[in-house]
């Protein structure tokens, strides 16, 4: 009787256990999707003139609308699109109508592209101010002689084309052969859902289990009569 009493006791603190985890990322999965309607919805707004000093958390997705000169000195940040493949991220320096000077992220083009010449000179852009979190301690520095980098690193990038700390993605176009690669939430994750499931189908799983132990433990005993 010990033994049931206890393998019951088991069993449902497991289960509620297994269940108020799930509930929990259920929970979770409703605050995550507010926030990435939030942001969504802070990336499509109006534009709006580049901020005097822009801050990586107060101005994060901020959209705005830059008139100026875009540099044909280019920084090259490998990357691989989905269903088209390996390329680069052009950024260049952009010279604002005030004379502020910021990063532009121009936009992808194939390997095959990256050393060819693109349109420069004055040019309006609408984009997304971001401050992206690419750097970890596997990504490895850049290669200067072949101007090539591995991530969007904007101190070090602002260092090196002598700009301000400051990165604009373009969701316009900047040049006919080059296509915008905007912000936009992809890249969040979002797993709570997945970690619902599982918590959910491991709650079931235990609860079959204490079931059959339940079943193996009154089964002796009568089998033994």
């Amino acid at each position: 009787m010990a033994r049931v009493v206890f393998l019951v006791f088991f069993g449902l603190t497991g289960c509620a256990i297994l269940v108020w985890l799930g509930t929990w990322q259920i929970q979770r999965l409703g605050w995550k999707e507010e926030v990435l309607a939030e942001i969504d919805s802070r990336i499509s707004a109006e534009p709006v003139a580049l901020p005097v000093a822009p801050e990586p958390d107060p101005d994060k997705y901020l959209p705005v609308e830059v008139s100026g000169t875009v540099s044909d000195t280019e920084l090259h940040v490998l990357v691989s699109v989905k269903h088209v493949g390996p390329g680069y991220r052009i950024i260049a320096p952009f010279q604002t109508e005030d004379g502020r000077l910021i990063l532009l992220d121009r936009g992808f083009v194939p390997t095959e592209e990256k050393n060819k010449a693109r349109q420069t000179g004055p040019m309006t852009v609408i984009g997304n101010l971001h401050w992206p979190d690419e750097i970890d301690s596997y990504t490895p520095e850049p290669d200067v002689a072949a101007n090539t980098w591995f991530a969007r690193d904007v101190p070090g990038m602002a260092a090196a084309l002598g700009t301000e700390p400051v990165l604009l993605i373009a969701r316009s176009q900047t040049d006919p052969n080059m296509t915008p690669l905007p912000v936009d939430t992809v890249g969040v994750p979002n797993d709570h859902l997945q970690y619902a499931i599982t918590w959910f189908s491991l709650a079931l799983i235990w609860a079959a289990m204490t079931a059959y132990f339940l079943w193996r433990t009154r089964a002796k005993p009568e089998s033994r009569g």
